[in-house]
């Protein structure tokens, strides 16, 4: 099973049935899985904090729920975290593609990588950068069981190391 089935079938295995999104080359292959699986409820959001808007109000509506970005995306979402998410205790589960690191060539991807885990950190939100397919299924079960049992937000950081960065900039590199 490749990364990103193991992905979903956790989701799955913790009734995490709605996708809210923005769509990203790293992403496709969970998005993909997303769409054509009728289990998932998928809605395309047009902005990173609109998806954790539409996850939290989910919630709000017991409905468990998960928001899928890029690393750059990430730098919309702060103030709905803290004015939101967390003062809420809303379980919300984030899936970021890791962007900016790793031969990238979008500055705005390396920009935003460098801050995105210490405002995580600020905010008081646990992440986990995930590289491997051995380690993952453990890390996303149990941090998402933990975040429901918690109410408390989770962010898993999907590195090139697991998903093999962004077919774009393999494609600029060999240039």
């Amino acid at each position: 099973m490749n990364w990103s089935d193991s992905f979903l079938a956790i989701l799955k295995d913790n009734d995490v049935r709605l996708i809210s999104y923005v769509p990203d080359n790293v992403l496709t292959p969970l998005l993909k899985g997303v769409t054509a699986d009728n289990y998932f409820l998928p809605v395309g959001a047009t902005r990173e904090d609109e998806a954790i808007g539409t996850l939290s109000g989910a919630y709000m509506a017991g409905l468990r729920g998960a928001a899928m970005m890029q690393t750059s995306g990430f730098a919309l979402v702060g103030n709905t975290l803290a004015s939101l998410v967390v003062p809420y205790q809303i379980p919300a589960i984030m899936v970021i593609s890791e962007r900016g690191t790793m031969g990238e060539f979008n500055i705005g991807q390396s920009l935003v990588a460098r801050t995105m885990r210490p405002t995580l950190d600020a905010l008081g939100i646990a992440h986990h950068t995930l590289t491997d397919t051995a380690t993952m299924p453990f890390i996303v079960d149990s941090s998402i069981k933990q975040a429901f049992a918690t109410q408390a937000p989770v962010a898993f950081i999907l590195s090139p190391l697991l998903t093999g960065g962004n077919p774009a900039a393999h494609a600029k590199l060999k240039v």
